[in-house]
């Protein structure tokens, strides 16, 4: 059980890099790269999945906050409080 938690606090540590490394992840170093890519390999395939069902939340004229990372904390967070 603690591992799955700790493993859990991993995810959304990695989520939060994730998302502030996206835009930039041509630019990083290769030892960075390589955990970027190991997030990557877990979060994209979720997001996409997610973006299928969940539409952009529209905050202003032509700007929307995309909720697949949001929604993700979240169902992150509920399993931590839960375990």
């Amino acid at each position: 059980m603690y591992f799955l938690k700790l493993f859990i606090q991993i995810l959304i540590v990695g989520l939060f890099l994730y998302s502030k490394l996206l835009p930039y992840k041509d630019k990083l170093n290769p030892q960075y790269k390589g955990i970027f890519e190991f997030f990557n390999s877990i979060f994209s395939p979720i997001f996409n999945s997610l973006k299928t069902m969940i539409k952009p939340f529209q905050v202003g004229v032509g700007l929307a906050v995309d909720m697949t990372q949001i929604l993700l904390l979240v169902i992150f967070l509920m399993l931590l409080n839960f375990l």
